[in-house]
């Protein structure tokens, strides 16, 4: 007889419980909901959870663990409030209006966080063979917040909150966006957004008097209860059978499942046919803050070519830290998820497309995705592609119609093909955006909206995607005209970005990096290292007004680095990176002092900083030089801005210059000199003679007399009869884009000559620059300005050219040279040689010369 009972006890438990964890999960979400607690469903790998290589069981206690399915837990937690809103992104159905009206009764708020998932894969389904669940079938999405892991807050009812669970555990749960979903918690609105604006709400929703009645009789059920208390068996209908079936589901909190068969996906769905069912109280939403993923399609051949280009070009233009860049391969074009997954597609191939790809894309296009198509055959509703021989791999100048109406000019390479746009019924819709400025006004952008989910194309057949380096120019002119529209290429290609939905506001500004004590002479840097130990005060410190320096003996984790303290590592063995050699700087360094001491940092706020606090108490011998990567509050002239990306020259030197010397009585030729230097220490380099650096009166660095590339900004104090001077000097070295750089001129050199110079780098251009400095120095100080001038109007943009003065409009004069203290000299008709001076605007000193009284 107990034998039988005990056999009945547990088919009785099987039956009604066993089986059916989705029960389990739903029962026990209602029953938490509506106490407030918060609980999680957590993979054991998850960016929240337990490490994988520690048990789970270890990592939560046990009196919080509802349900183990596999590596996957659903646990309870103290309440979680959400974060305030202002730092997510709220999706434009987002109903944040009135903190009432924040969720439906009922109703579950939620964050799933997820990460990404292989990139080539793309989504990384479950290898369950039940049905997928889709997460926004089930859910109304909210806000989102980009990075990793992924998160997307939603609203949901309790069952199909706990459709998502029970899909989470078994792994059959399918994001939107591609990624894999790692963690879903419950959270209670903390702060939210109304309007832009943050507002603090009591964390808890009111609800209403039959839910307080269901919480009381509910509590007290539980504290009748109790977790895993036993019971008297009855198999009748009476209350203590009643109690026994919630005992039994506390007592599977203590069980494992893993191995307990499952009843069918929709056994508990034909239970409760009349409940809050989703599909019909939540409509499919397509979401904007899905995956965000922009993919790249350029059919088969060279694809791995022709996709880096495009790639290159569109990093340059997006904010890398929202989006993620993917090649999709021809051979996943049908078969793998990517219409669901994926903000945007690029099309960038000639070849023609075939019809079951053109299904997919007008697929894509249908669901509310968005098309770019770059010189591609790609097209669709009455647009028509018609060649144009005589226009392919030509250069010409286009009129580009902007969002704000105005327009733009620019000369792009031209694929060969034009746009015609067919007469019939809803033409009317295209757009075109730019024609070629030629006779026949040629089409050759466009912009077409496709089907009612808010789907759009702009198709291009201008190369938007290449800059000089990438295709062969056959002419100067061409080249001259490509590079001098590049910034404008840029602003076009980001114009057109936004408008199919892309963010391409700059990145957050990177992090500040400590700075590193190098030098190029071991006996010099021990030698500063003495007299550091005497200047310091006891907490190792520098101070200066700008920067204040630490100084300390190796890289310590918890560094502090503001824009106003930074830290010094004074050990050179710890110092690698991999924008800039010691060894290479060390060769080019040919100096008696210049240039021997070296600050050096990955990212900074402006290299002009870092000397202040140094350089007025540093013994006259040793040279000083500062010395970065990247800059994130670059100094030119005028208190303009100077943009320094990864790829630039950027350093601050230090020099000393008596007062009574031929350079101390005329210290703006200071500059001059400088840029002379910048400009010898490529064309003094033997075969790199006729590569066509030059310089432009009175700071700038130029390509012919076409592009600058580079500047340079000179402050001096006169301490007793010693100039102290900072000179911030930065060029463009291998950064091609938005403008152009040193290596592009040497690439252009090879092709035009059939030669093979080496692309050249910042640490060899900046140590050279200083040893060019350092003799032009001495041989003004020696002859005075007719020593270095023959030198400096070798390479000047001056020659034969005229300026007007005083206005756009005032007297036109010749351009003869430079006076003895570094002033321009015109020739006015009838007037003589003079000195003129700039008026003082920071745009170009060459406009609104002034004659000055004398």
């Amino acid at each position: 007889e107990p034998a039988m009972l005990i056999t009945l006890c547990y088919l009785y438990l099987w039956a009604r419980w066993g089986p059916c964890s989705a029960a389990l999960i739903r029962r026990t979400v209602r029953r938490l909901h509506r106490s407030r607690c918060s609980f999680t469903f957590c993979s054991s790998a998850g960016p929240s959870g337990p490490p994988a290589h520690s048990p789970l069981r270890t990592a939560l206690p046990e009196e919080r663990v509802c349900l183990r399915i596999g590596n996957k837990v659903f646990f309870t937690d103290e309440t979680q409030l959400l974060d305030d809103l202002n730092r997510w992104s709220l999706l434009l159905i987002s109903p944040f209006i009135y903190p009432d009206q924040l969720l439906e009764t009922e109703h579950i708020a939620f964050v799933t966080e997820s990460v990404s998932a292989q990139a080539d894969n793309l989504q990384k389904l479950p290898a369950s063979s039940k049905e997928i669940v889709k997460w926004s079938d089930y859910c109304s999405p909210l806000a989102y917040k980009t990075g990793e892991p992924y998160k997307l807050i939603a609203e949901a009812s309790v069952d199909n909150f706990s459709n998502l669970g029970i899909a989470f555990m078994e792994d059959r749960l399918q994001m939107d966006n591609g990624m894999v979903p790692c963690k879903i918690v419950c959270e209670y609105f903390h702060k939210f957004v109304f309007n832009g604006d943050p507002e603090a709400k009591d964390e808890k929703s009111k609800l209403g008097k039959e839910n307080e009645h269901k919480d009381e009789s509910d509590s007290q059920s539980d504290k009748e209860t109790g977790f895993g208390e036993h019971h008297h068996l009855h198999l009748s209908s009476c209350r203590e059978c009643l109690q026994l079936e919630n005992s039994t589901i506390e007592s599977v909190r203590f069980a494992s499942v893993e191995d307990i068969p499952e009843l069918p996906d929709d056994y508990y769905s034909k239970l409760e046919e009349n409940g809050d069912c989703l599909s019909m109280g939540i409509k499919r939403i397509n979401l904007a803050g899905k995956p965000p993923n922009v993919l790249i399609y350029v059919g088969s051949g060279t694809a791995k070519v022709d996709f880096e280009q495009v790639r290159t070009v569109i990093q340059e233009c997006i904010d890398t830290d929202s989006y993620t860049i993917y090649h999709l391969h021809e051979e996943q074009v049908l078969k793998a998820p990517w219409i669901d997954n994926s903000l945007l597609l690029i099309i960038a191939t000639e070849k023609p497309i075939s019809e079951k790809n053109q299904k997919q894309f007008m697929k894509f296009l249908s669901e509310g995705g968005k098309i770019l198509g770059l010189s591609s055959s790609f097209t669709f509703d009455g647009i028509q592609i018609k060649r144009k021989d005589k226009l392919k791999k030509t250069v010409h100048e286009l009129v580009v119609s902007k969002m704000d109406s105005t327009e733009i000019k620019l000369n792009l390479l031209i694929s060969g093909c034009i746009f015609e746009i067919a007469v019939k019924e809803g033409s009317n819709k295209v757009k075109p955006l730019s024609c070629l400025n030629n006779a026949d006004k040629d089409i050759v952008i466009v912009h077409l909206p496709y089907g009612d989910n808010g789907g759009e194309a702009i198709l291009s057949q201008v190369h938007l995607e290449l800059d000089t380096n990438s295709v062969d120019i056959q002419t100067e002119e061409d080249f001259n005209l490509l590079k001098m529209s590049n910034p404008k290429r840029y602003e076009v290609l980001k114009e057109i970005l936004v408008s199919l939905g892309l963010s391409c506001e700059l990145s957050e500004i990177p992090i500040l990096t400590p700075i590193y004590l190098l030098s190029s002479d071991e006996e010099i840097h021990l030698t500063f290292l003495k007299w550091l130990e005497e200047n310091v005060n006891f907490e190792g410190l520098i101070e200066s007004s700008k920067v204040s320096l630490k100084f300390v003996s190796s890289c310590e984790s918890k560094m502090e680095i503001t824009p106003s303290l930074m830290s010094v590592i004074t050990k050179m063995g710890s110092f690698s990176s991999e924008h800039f050699r010691l060894e290479t700087y060390k060769q080019n360094l040919q100096t008696k002092k210049l240039g021997k001491i070296l600050f050096f940092t990955e990212v900074t706020t402006t290299t002009m900083n870092l000397l202040d606090g140094l350089m007025f108490k540093l013994p006259e011998e040793m040279g000083l030089i500062a010395i970065a990567a990247r800059q994130t509050q670059g100094k030119g002239r005028g208190g303009n801005v100077w943009l320094s990306p990864m790829g630039c020259a950027l350093s601050t030197l230090h020099i000393t210059i008596p007062l009574h010397s031929n350079l101390g009585q005329r210290i703006p030729f200071i500059q001059h000199l400088v840029s002379l230097a910048v400009v010898e220490s490529v064309r003094t380099i033997p075969g790199y003679e006729e590569i066509d650096l030059r310089v432009k009166w009175p700071n700038d660095i130029y390509y012919s007399d076409l592009m600058k590339l580079g500047g340079v900004l000179v402050t001096s104090t006169l301490i007793e009869t010693t100039f102290h001077i900072l000179i911030g000097f930065g060029f463009n070295v291998n950064n091609s884009n938005p403008t152009i750089c040193i290596n592009d001129l040497i690439t252009k050199f090879n092709k035009e000559e059939g030669t093979n110079l080496k692309a050249l780098t910042a640490d060899c251009l900046i140590a050279r620059t200083v040893t060019v400095l350092e003799r032009l120095i001495d041989i003004f100080q020696e002859k005075g300005p007719n020593g270095v001038l023959p030198r400096y109007y070798k390479y000047w943009v001056h020659s034969g050219k005229q300026v007007r003065l005083h206005n756009e409009e005032g007297p036109l004069a010749w351009i003869v040279g430079i006076d003895d203290y570094g002033f321009l000299q015109v020739h006015e008709e009838g007037k003589g040689v003079e000195s003129v001076h700039p008026d003082g605007n920071s745009f170009d000193m060459l406009k609104n010369l002034i004659i000055p009284k004398h």
